[in-house]
């Protein structure tokens, strides 16, 4: 059997063979290289908490005694920071049992800080989908820095799906990079499994600037409105000084960028580990995926940086300029996808440096 990520093709092969169902007609755009965005239902829960339902329960089985308040998501509602909502998805699975996924928030979403995990029934892990799993997807929203609005369609996650285990050892790995130049970097740091990602503290423009810190007590952002806002109401810009370091402070949210541009060749999707305890206490991008074509120069992409999504973890963490962030783990593909990322596609972030999400104003 051959192993691989699903292109796009082979996504809709799947809809239209009935093993993936939803509750109204396909966005033209929802279909994607090598993933699938998931759209919200019409109605949101209010839970007191985060939880999984388990081997033996369905989400809506914990929902009837977990929910405190009902929210119609159909003409948009504010979703609140520091609480916890599930909705379900349009979006549900059939699927053959040599065919499982997983599930990422979608990059805009994650550089607003929302933190999103899809759950299945039965399920014991989030943003997991076993093989032959039959059934409803459900999503779990937090917005952590900025209340949000969303609405019935909203596509704040996406979903990918695989036939076998196709990651890319390291030897492949090496080979590859030496083949396609995944990371420009003339040492490049291939183990875990994964190359690695630094971080560029030296900045950009005149004016050095390095990134971007969350700020506290905002307007709502409304998940589907582009450019809309301006930066300065919800970001605080973060600047060279000379030293080339920044202390994240607990509980801050920050938007910084890769020191290396990155390459995803079209045979190949990737995807950026959210948390490695080996290199400091705190998480990097929540919105893992990247297409096949990110990057890639016939699409447009050359010079393509990984904005990152970074929130240190109960103490504060220095960061200084090259060090490593985070691993990008490679898979094989099964096919070449009809269309690349950033080709013709609307794609916000192909040739990006460091760049905030779709919603606020360049």
């Amino acid at each position: 059997m051959a192993e691989g990520i699903l292109s796009d093709s082979a996504i809709r092969a799947l809809f239209d063979a009935g093993r993936l169902a939803a509750g109204r007609p396909l966005d033209a755009d929802q279909i994607q290289p090598a993933s699938l965005d998931l759209r919200l239902g019409a109605r949101a829960y209010r839970v007191r908490a985060s939880f999984l339902p388990g081997p033996s329960a369905r989400v809506e089985d914990k929902l009837q005694r977990l929910s405190m308040h009902e929210i119609d998501l159909s003409a948009g509602a504010v979703l609140e920071t520091g609480c916890v909502y599930i909705v379900p998805l349009f979006e549900s699975l059939d699927l053959p049992p040599e065919i499982s996924a997983s599930a990422n928030p979608k990059s805009s979403t994650g550089r607003l800080d929302i933190f999103t995990r899809v759950m299945t029934d039965h399920g014991q892990e989030f943003d997991k989908i076993a093989p032959g799993y039959t059934g409803p997807l459900w999503l779990e929203v937090s917005p952590r820095t900025f209340p949000i609005v969303a609405r019935t369609g909203s596509r704040l996650s996406q979903i990918r799906f695989r036939q076998g285990h196709a990651v890319l050892g390291e030897d492949e790995l090496s080979a590859l990079h030496k083949a396609e130049t995944l990371v420009a970097s003339e040492t490049p740091n291939v183990s875990g499994g994964g190359i690695a990602l630094s971080i560029d503290l030296m900045g950009q423009g005149d004016d050095a600037l390095i990134g971007y810190r969350g700020k506290h007590h905002t307007a709502v952002v409304d998940v589907d409105k582009r450019a809309a806002q301006d930066v300065f109401d919800f970001w605080e810009p973060l600047y060279n000084r000379g030293s080339a370091d920044l202390i994240l402070d607990p509980d801050e949210f920050y938007i910084l960028v890769s020191r290396e541009s990155v390459h995803v060749p079209p045979l190949y999707a990737a995807e950026m580990t959210p948390f490695d305890p080996l290199v400091g206490e705190f998480r990097v991008h929540y919105a893992g995926f990247f297409d096949p074509g990110f990057g890639h120069s016939d699409a447009g992409g050359a010079g393509s940086r990984a904005v990152l999504e970074v929130r240190s973890h109960e103490v504060p963490f220095i960061l200084e300029h090259g060090q490593i962030v985070g691993r990008l783990i490679y898979e094989k593909m099964l096919e070449r996808p009809a269309a690349l990322y950033g080709s013709g596609l609307g794609s916000n972030y192909q040739a990006q440096g460091l760049k905030l999400s779709k919603h606020f104003r360049a």
